[in-house]
């Protein structure tokens, strides 16, 4: 983490320049300490969200709270682990978790619009785009969107941390042009230690996320929610790699949002990347369903990640799973480590053929050599986090 001569100067540039806001909110922000919605936080975050939307801005919430909401309307103590019963208490608390927003956000005179995605929802590219010219519609109607992941049908993401929403929220923002993350959160921000530790302190800015700021993270569970702050570091890092400033901050602020945009030095920001990921090598990077992965040897892993090349064949030393021409594919150094993504111009039968050998072979070994290289540098997306060992 290097120093920056004016954090406050760079928190107002990083604000000023959102053009598109995207707000996550977590279950713990939005339900109450038994687990049903806390409607007064709803309705002074919708009043606030309302506000940004005034200033033109597109703005989206991303919410979390439809299992919590079903767990207090249920009357359950505990959040069951069976798929079908959590399944259940979603589709159950889905109906007050958004009729608690359109209640609230009337009162400043928009509505809001219920849109429920699914990581797979974002993998083709095809439903990648509808679902941004959905986004982009909402916006144009002047209404406010709730996105949620949708748990009523969704498997993995129920069982996993990826249903804390984070990096749902990071992918939404994806969509936008110019956006800010804004991921609200139980903790005051980003610390330097364990919160409850009184010798910790928030950091306020961070420029880069690298290992030091990934080691400060202290990830815990409750009953209704899951994820913490190891998920939330991976959302920024994707929105960062996207352009886009990432700002963790206290949801239990009664005037988070409208502090934030006053340029109140609260929570913690991270500064977007120099050099950011746009069009469809955004979608590579974050959203689409990998098919496969390469296996490289140290001069391709140094030739993408230092060196700005394409992947050639000759520095592919194995082959993983069943892909066809055009399917993303995961690059590996050789200690396993992702470095980055792409689109693979050969089918996984015929790379297998043509791994460890020079592009003038190519024609030869297949009888046609449509492309010099196995994923061109246009189509590849590095590891935000990736760090060589």
């Amino acid at each position: 983490m290097t120093s920056i001569t004016d954090p406050l100067e760079a928190r107002r540039r990083a604000i000023e320049s959102a053009r598109s806001v995207v707000v996550k909110v977590g279950t713990r922000v939005v339900t109450d300490a038994e687990g049903k919605l806390d409607h007064r936080r709803i309705e002074l975050l919708s009043a606030q969200l309302a506000r940004i939307a005034d200033t033109g801005r597109q703005t989206l919430m991303v919410s979390s709270g439809a299992v919590g909401a079903g767990l207090g309307k249920l009357g359950l103590d505990q959040r069951p682990s069976g798929l079908a019963q959590l399944q259940a208490i979603a589709a159950v608390g889905q109906t007050d978790l958004i009729q608690a927003y359109e209640n609230a956000m009337s009162k400043s005179g928009r509505h809001v619009a219920q849109v429920l995605l699914t990581a797979a929802d974002l993998r083709r590219r095809s439903a990648y785009l509808h679902v941004r010219n959905a986004l982009n519609q909402i916006h144009a109607f002047g209404a406010i969107g709730i996105v949620n992941e949708n748990d009523s049908v969704a498997v993995s993401e129920l069982m996993t941390t990826f249903g804390d929403n984070d990096r749902l929220a990071a992918q939404v923002a994806g969509l936008l042009n110019d956006a800010m993350l804004i991921i609200l959160s139980d903790v005051d921000g980003l610390y330097d230690g364990s919160p409850e530790n009184p010798g910790s302190s928030r950091i306020s800015i961070v420029e880069t996320i690298g290992d030091q700021i990934l080691g400060y993270a202290q990830d815990h569970n409750s009953a209704h929610s899951k994820g913490g702050m190891a998920s939330k570091l991976e959302a920024a890092q994707v929105a960062t790699a996207h352009g886009q400033a990432t700002i963790i901050a206290p949801g239990r602020d009664d005037d988070v949002l409208d502090k934030i945009f006053s340029e109140v030095d609260i929570g913690t920001i991270f500064l977007p990347n120099n050099k950011t990921i746009r069009g469809r090598r955004r979608w590579i990077g974050s959203a689409a369903r990998v098919a496969g992965s390469l296996n490289l040897d140290t001069g391709a892993t140094q030739a993408v990640c230092q060196q700005g090349g394409s992947l050639l064949a000759i520095g592919i030393v194995s082959v993983n799973g069943s892909f066809q021409r055009g399917s993303v594919v995961s690059l590996h150094d050789p200690n396993g480590q992702e470095i980055a993504r792409g689109l693979c111009n050969y089918p996984s039968s015929e790379v297998e053929k043509i791994q460890g050998q020079p592009s003038e072979r190519i024609s030869e070994i297949l009888g046609h050599r449509p492309y010099e290289s196995v994923v061109h540098r246009d189509n590849l997306v590095l590891n935000a986090g990736y760090e060589p060992t």
